[in-house]
Order: structure tokens, then C-alpha cells, then sequence
């Protein structure tokens, strides 16, 4: 693992070229394993920022870069993805920050669509948890590459081998160690390169970018003895142990999503990270092809593609911003340039397109696959949307799942009622929740996946839009949508069950199933009609 294992640009086209240094991934965990954390220490070992926030007692005494909207900081969790772009080695990462509490799991999915690649965060304590299983699921079903990065070594954990052990069994994937802990807690002494012989010692700072490093031939140096003392003999006999049990690491089968690497660190304390960070760039894969409904496109064809994964209104309240976030999947993109909207079949130009570091933003005048680009939107955009250079293609797998809880959005304010369709309409194209509208009477039911995201929107309503609300329960189990081609037996259905039907957004039809056993009478009473409890946005 070094330089050599980047693809040559010698006699690569310029797009090549720049294709070949692009690394795009996103970053997740389940919440408070150190996931924001790891971000920023990555950010600054990028030099993107220069100083680290620290979180204290449950406070952000200086808030997270990634973390940028006002609730997150009142909460110290991340509610919404961010985007940071920076360069490390000559190399243009793209980083992800996505939400790690689990009712906000849909933006990360979606998120998950946008990247090559990711890492995920584990606690070195809690091990693996529900919600990054869940998270895993969505990487499994797209074979992305991942690395582990066990974090918290400086705190009494879980033995390592258990760790893996149960990475393997929950997550449903092979793993191998490149870095392997000498102890934990407090009496961590730093980790051991599995690859490189390097001794990595631990010295606990939270702003540092050194390590202290000590290059051993061998684990028979006698040296060794001398550096860490009684756990020289537990570190060779752990060190074969893992060449014993586990295969030799494999880039390949890193890229195909069968093998992840592991690595071990204390985020909070920078240590792990650079190690993480280096071999990340060596390995990590740079764009490859993508999948559209007619064909698929790859990233070095001439023409520029891209497609809307996230849509973030009011990035800016003192300016009431609508960004879409579109990933750059062919081609060059240029400021200026009409392009395709292949929804709409119009042109659009962007004059001010921009990257970010979280909530700052710069124009930019070109960019390329596996880049991350946002256009000033006025409402034309939603998510999963394709922009061209002229061929009517659209991307593929963008998933909108069922809601698990539903209730009614109530006006407490008559005066504001505009303020309140506008923000509402804005939010939900964001993804932050779904919205179904149910006639006669233009009922509207918002439907999310955790109870978190309807403080969110009751937040953000009131503080962006000067809009107030209250939200009434619905007893519902699901959402389903509801697709046929026997056009006879969906009108008898709508019929049958209008108490419980409703339009979302797209104009799609969707059934609120009130229990488990009603939905599958519903389903055995209509044999033509499909049930699906995901939804493509296309």
C-alpha cells in the first residue's frame, strides 16, 4: 500500500487525470461513536480547517465544522448531511458527514448514493449497534467499499478479536486488521502497522498532527521489549494470531465490497487518523461507472451527467438559499453552460455554482466526477433529478422508504398560512420528511421514519419561515405505495379505502395501511395491485 497503488496519469487524458484523483466517501456511524469527530481531524490533516472543535459535557464548546445548522448545534447531534471538499497528498477528497441518528436515516441513504466509497465508525465500547446495521444494509445492497475505523482506544473497550468477531457476524462482512491496538485505555501505548512495522505511540492531544513514530524491522527487534515492555509479548502473539486466522489483505477485494480493513484510533485524540487518512487515498476507489434507466454511463465519456441527491433550503437564513447538492457523475461541468434538465426538458445555466466546507461556500468554475457541486435553485429541482448535456437519460437508486410515524400538520397560526405551504413544500423536497396530501379538504399528513425529524421541522418552520404548527397523531402502520396495470381495480380500491388514501408529492398514489393485518387482507382482496413499501424517485 503506497503511491504506486494509484492508478497511473502519465498518459491519461487531462479528465482522466482528474477523475483518477477524485475520492469521494461518506462517513457513518451510529450516534455519538465519534463520527463527527473523526471528521474533523480528518479535515485537519487535510488543512481545510485549522483548529478542532471540542466537545465537552455534552456541549459544543466550539461547534463542529460539520455540523452547521442552528438545532444541531443546540442538540450537538448532526440532523443533515454536509459536504466538504479539501485536498490531502494531490489527491481532491470529497467527505460526506452524515446524520448518525437513526431518524434521519433517509438522508443518509440517499447519501450513500453519491459516494464511492465509505468509512464507517464504530465504538470501541459499544461495538456494533442497530443503527449501523442498518447503515451497513444500504452499503451491502450497493457493494460499496468500506473501512472500519474502531475508535475510542483510550477508554476500556471491547477485546479487539471479539470486535472483529462481531463486525463479521452483524455486518456480513470479512474484515482485516491493518493496525492492531497495543492495549487500552489507560494503559493504551498507540497501535502497531500490520503492514508498514510501524509502531504508532499514544500521546493524548487533541490538536496535534504528529505521531511519534518508531520503525521496527521486525516484532522480533529486541527493541520492541524496550518500547512497550510487558506487552511486547502480547502484541507478537496477537500479531500471529491475526496472520493465522485472517487472509492476507486484498485491494480487490476491498473495492468489491467484500473485505473491509480495519483500523484502530482515538479520533478525539488525532491518533489513528493519519494512518486511516493515508491508506484511505491509497486504496479507496476513484469514480467509477453509473447506472441510468437506458444504459450505463461511464465517468471519462465526454459529456457531463449528474443527479440531485440532496436539496437544503435556507443553507444561509440571512439570505433564504435553496441549494441543490448534485453529484458530478461524467464529463466536465462548467459554470455558464446550459445543460439539461431531463425531467423538465428544459435548459438551465448556473452562474454561481459552488463547493463547500460545511456552511462555507465558493464559486467554482468546473468540476468533475465524483465532485459535489451546489446549484442555486428557485424550486426546479427535486431529488433524483438528472441534468445532461442533451441525452434524456436518468440515474438510478435513489430509494424513498415507509414511514413509520404520521401525523396531521396543523396551522396554529391563520395569518402565516403562506409561510407555512412554502416551508413545508421546501423541507420536504429536502427529504427531511415525506408529505401526503389526502382530499377532499387538502388534509396534509407528514410522515417520518423517527419522532426527532417532526421537532426539526417544527424548528425550522418556526425560525426560517416565521411559521408556527402543532402535530396531531395518526394511527397508522404504513405507507405503501400503490402501482397496477388493472387501472379498473385501482379505482375500486381508491374507492373501497378513501378514508386512507392519499397523494405524495410525485403525484403517486399511497395507501395508509392501519395495521400489519389490514394491509395483507388489502393485499390478498386486490391481487393486481402492487404494494411496495420503498419508492424509486424517478
Amino acid at each position: 500500500m503506497n503511491s504506486s497503488t494509484i492508478p497511473s496519469t502519465a498518459k491519461a487524458s487531462p479528465l482522466q487525470t482528474e477523475i483518477n484523483r477524485r475520492r469521494t466517501f461518506g462517513i457513518i456511524s451510529h450516534p455519538d461513536a465519534g463520527k463527527t469527530t473523526l471528521t474533523e481531524k480528518l479535515l485537519l490533516f487535510g488543512g481545510a480547517i485549522q483548529t478542532a472543535g471540542a466537545v465537552k459535557s455534552n456541549k459544543i464548546k466550539q461547534g463542529a465544522t460539520s455540523d452547521f445548522m442552528e438545532i444541531e448545534r443546540q442538540r450537538g447531534i448532526s440532523v443533515a448531511t454536509s459536504v466538504m471538499g479539501f485536498e490531502y497528498r494531490g489527491i481532491k477528497i470529497n467527505l460526506l458527514d452524515t446524520p448518525g441518528h437513526q431518524d434521519f436515516a433517509e438522508d443518509t441513504y440517499r447519501t450513500l448514493t453519491a459516494v464511492d466509497s465509505v468509512i464507517l465508525v464504530i465504538d470501541n465500547a459499544k461495538g456494533v449497534e442497530t443503527q449501523t446495521e442498518k447503515l451497513m444494509q444500504v452499503c451491502r445492497m450497493r457493494n460499496t467499499p468500506v473501512i472500519i475505523f474502531v475508535n475510542k482506544l483510550d477508554r476500556e473497550g471491547q477485546n479487539p478479536f471479539d470486535i472483529l468477531d462481531e463486525i463479521e457476524e452483524k455486518l456480513n462482512i470479512r474484515v482485516r486488521p491493518l493496525t492492531w491496538p497495543i492495549s487500552m485505555g489507560k494503559t493504551f501505548q498507540g497501535v502497531y502497522h500490520l503492514v508498514n512495522k510501524n509502531i504508532y505511540f499514544f500521546k493524548p492531544s487533541k490538536q496535534k498532527l504528529e505521531d511519534d513514530v518508531t520503525e521496527i524491522q521486525s516484532l522480533d527487534d529486541p527493541m520492541l521489549d524496550t518500547l512497550i515492555e510487558e506487552q511486547a509479548d502480547i502484541l507478537r502473539e496477537e500479531a500471529e494470531l491475526i496472520e493465522g486466522v485472517y487472509d492476507p489483505f486484498d485491494v480487490l477485494n476491498y473495492k468489491s465490497g467484500e473485505v473491509a480493513p480495519v483500523f484502530f484510533g482515538s479520533a478525539l485524540n488525532n491518533f489513528g487518523v493519519k494512518e486511516l487518512l493515508d491508506t484511505f487515498i491509497d486504496l479507496a476507489p476513484y469514480p467509477a461507472p453509473r447506472t441510468t434507466d437506458i444504459r450505463d454511463v461511464r465517468p471519462e465519456e465526454d459529456n457531463f451527467s449528474g443527479f440531485v441527491f440532496k436539496i437544503h433550503a435556507n443553507l444561509d437564513p440571512r439570505h433564504r438559499d435553496r441549494i441543490a447538492f448534485l453529484r458530478v457523475c461524467s464529463g466536465k461541468f462548467e459554470r455558464n453552460k446550459n445543460y439539461l434538465h431531463v425531467k423538465m426538458g428544459k435548459s438551465f445555466k448556473f452562474s454561481n455554482p459552488t463547493s463547500f466546507m460545511a456552511n462555507d461556500k465558493s464559486i467554482i468554475e468546473e468540476a468533475f466526477p465524483g465532485d459535489i457541486v451546489g446549484l442555486y435553485d428557485t424550486g426546479n429541482f427535486r431529488i433524483g433529478d438528472t441534468l445532461t448535456e442533451g441525452e434524456k437519460i436518468v440515474y438510478k437508486g435513489i430509494p424513498t422508504f415507509s414511514p413509520e410515524i404520521f401525523k396531521e400538520l396543523i396551522n396554529t397560526d391563520p395569518m402565516k398560512a403562506k409561510q407555512l405551504e412554502k416551508g413545508i413544500k421546501q423541507l420536504t423536497d429536502e427529504g427531511v420528511a415525506q408529505l401526503f396530501t389526502q382530499q377532499p379538504g387538502n388534509r396534509r399528513i407528514i410522515g417520518t421514519v423517527g419522532e426527532l425529524q417532526f421537532e426539526v421541522i417544527q424548528f425550522r418552520l418556526l425560525h426560517e419561515y416565521g411559521a408556527s404548527c402543532r402535530f396531531d397523531y395518526l394511527n397508522f402502520y404504513k405507507a405503501v405505495w400503490v402501482t397496477t396495470s388493472n387501472m379498473a381495480q385501482l379505482q375500486d380500491f381508491i374507492s373501497q379505502k378513501h378514508r386512507n388514501m392519499v397523494i405524495d408529492k410525485y403525484g403517486n398514489h399511497v395507501f395508509l395501511a392501519e395495521s400489519e393485518w389490514l394491509l395483507k387482507r388489502s393485499m390478498e382482496n386486490f391481487p393486481d395491485l402492487k404494494f411496495h413499501f420503498s419508492w424509486e424517485v424517478v
